[in-house]
């Protein structure tokens, strides 16, 4: 097989993410039917964490093991990368010993100057510009619960982040459109966002116009890992952006809400909505698991027949 990595959603294309979500859907049902499905027996995943995780680490070490396999954490403070080890010579040394590497750290370019030097799959378990395995698990639920995302409308409230940035993406590849809403001096970067054009988002100065006739409604924490010295800053800059219950009446009646947690009840959403019967938070969290075990399945064996 070809070497593949996952650092960007418009890293594989539509064909793939069906796939993708074909296949999501049968090792989620085998999951709930207490099948055991080893395919990755014997195979070793490296978690490499530089910024603190709950569902990603969870969904990684229970994910891989289910599969048959074994999960190694490293955290950087605890390696030689956090001592100035240089990240291409630990990408030899660790691809040498392991069959497929998650990293979960800051800057995009490391996670790519690692991928360059591994001889295994390399997973983006997130970076300041993109969260990709966090949107194909979005989607993946969005699709267990309305059917085809293509041709839909996402509305995305808040920060124009890493998780904003891969919905941006996701769209191009799939087909579907983000109406994005964004405090003044927190407007998206298209370059950033790595897009090809425009042609499936828009921006919008009033969130409620955003999220009118929306299919989804989504947001996210309003201070991100990395930008805490800008918390009170931020809390005043985005006092109109929470999404509650009015915005989610603006919305289709059957409109869902995201949030990929963890969340603040009382700032960026109201504890109505995510707790509400719109809210499938926890279908959401729960499908990483399931993605990500379909991701690893296919970087390491390629299509398998449903």
């Amino acid at each position: 097989m070809q070497l593949k990595h996952y650092l960007q959603f418009n890293d594989l294309t539509r064909d793939e993410y069906q796939h993708l979500f074909e296949r999501t859907r049968r090792i989620k049902e085998q999951f709930k039917a207490y099948q055991t499905y080893h395919p990755l027996h014997d195979r070793t995943l490296v978690m490499i964490f530089e910024k603190a995780s709950t569902r990603t680490r969870l969904s990684f070490e229970a994910g891989i093991q289910q599969l048959g396999g074994s999960a190694i954490y490293l955290n950087t403070r605890d390696s030689q990368l956090g001592r100035g080890e240089p990240v291409e010579d630990a990408a030899q040394v660790i691809s040498r010993m392991s069959d497929i590497v998650m990293i979960r750290t800051f800057e995009q370019e490391i996670i790519e100057r690692f991928a360059a030097n591994s001889r295994v799959p390399v997973i983006n378990g997130l970076t300041n510009e993109y969260h990709p395995c966090q949107i194909m698990a979005d989607i993946y639920t969005y699709i267990e619960q309305r059917g085809c995302i293509k041709g839909k409308t996402i509305a995305w409230i808040g920060d124009s982040n890493n998780v904003c940035n891969t919905w941006l993406q996701a769209a191009e590849v799939l087909d579907f459109n983000v109406h994005a809403s964004t405090p003044p001096g927190y407007e998206v970067e298209p370059e950033r966002a790595g897009l090809y054009g425009t042609d499936h988002y828009e921006e919008f100065t009033d969130p409620m116009e955003a999220a009118r006739d929306a299919d989804l409604v989504t947001t996210d924490v309003w201070t991100s890992m990395g930008f805490e010295a800008e918390n009170e800053e931020r809390m005043r800059d985005f006092e109109d952006w929470q999404v509650d219950a009015d915005m989610m009446r603006a919305a289709k009646p059957d409109a869902l809400f995201m949030h990929c947690l963890p969340a603040h009840r009382g700032e960026e959403v109201a504890a109505e909505v995510i707790d509400g019967p719109h809210s499938v938070v926890w279908d959401e969290a729960e499908n990483r698991l399931h993605v990500q075990k379909a991701l690893m399945e296919y970087l390491l064996l390629g299509k398998i027949e449903t």
